[in-house]
């Protein structure tokens, strides 16, 4: 019985952002647990790749191009997933990014923030997030049952330096999960779940100037974070597989709205 709660085999499971960084990991953990992975990216070649991977470890999985700021793409995303496998248990929103208009150099302030790139940012992060739920979800409220994990972050939690626009993006994710927790139990049935997860600090390509010099070195900014970090390291893509897996199954069927912290105790330390 409690191997059962934890079962996802069978699954059909959408992730936008799903051959980044993160999002390579994670699919091939749950591919390996018996999810039917579909992986949504605007890098054919990664996406591609990585389904090639799994399939040729044994696994389920379909690559899809997407565009999640495209609701059109997205649509057809649905149809084409929904012919194949008929059902859509589970959301991943783990498309996102950042970029350097959206950010504060240490030797620039506030003043010198490029609006249109903050706005990107924004629209990147939580338009990204807020579309794929708009599509996707209507096939779980059908079904009346499934579960969406949206990519929220450290940022969201503790305002940050430097990360602008990011922070405030993922700051809303976590405000629109606990909406959309209430929107959709509330109107559609207990069946719906929407929950996030926080991410401390990863190693990415999104981040990698930020935390490391050309050589390889860490930056002052990763050493202060490490600092701050009662593990005294960054996460690992496997760090994150554990929480994922629980929000996505049975185990977790009375949980809903919460915003799960992955940072190894950054959140809870101060000095």
């Amino acid at each position: 019985m409690a191997n059962e709660l934890f079962n996802v085999a069978g699954k059909v499971v959408v992730m936008t952002g799903g051959a980044g960084v993160l999002g390579k990991g994670i699919s091939k953990y749950l591919a390996a647990q018996g999810a039917k992975m579909v992986v949504l990216d605007r890098s054919e070649e990664a996406g591609k790749a990585l389904v090639d991977e799994i399939v040729a470890q044994g696994h389920e999985a379909t690559f899809l191009y997407t565009d999640v700021m495209n609701k059109e793409v997205l649509e057809q995303n649905k149809k084409d997933i929904l012919e194949k496998y008929g059902r859509i248990d589970v959301l991943l929103n783990a498309a996102g990014g950042n970029m350097a208009g959206a950010t504060i150099a240490p030797d620039k302030t506030f003043f010198d923030l490029q609006v249109d790139a903050f706005k990107k940012v924004v629209d990147l992060n939580l338009f990204g997030t807020v579309l794929p739920t708009m599509v996707f979800a209507d096939v779980m409220v059908k079904q009346k049952k499934g579960s969406i994990v949206n990519f929220c972050s450290e940022s969201a939690l503790r305002p940050l330096t430097r990360v602008v626009g990011y922070g405030a993006a993922k700051a809303a994710i976590a405000n629109f999960t606990k909406y959309m927790a209430g929107e959709l139990a509330i109107k559609f049935g207990d069946g719906l779940r929407v929950n996030a997860i926080a991410p401390g600090f990863f190693l990415t390509e999104q981040n990698r100037t930020l935390l490391t010099n050309p050589d390889g070195s860490l930056t002052d900014r990763s050493r202060t974070i490490l600092a701050h970090t009662p593990f005294g390291r960054f996460g690992e893509p496997e760090d994150l597989y554990g929480t994922i897996h629980y929000l996505i199954s049975d185990a977790s069927n009375f949980v809903t709205g919460t915003v799960a912290v992955i940072d190894g105790g950054f959140d809870a330390f101060s000095i």
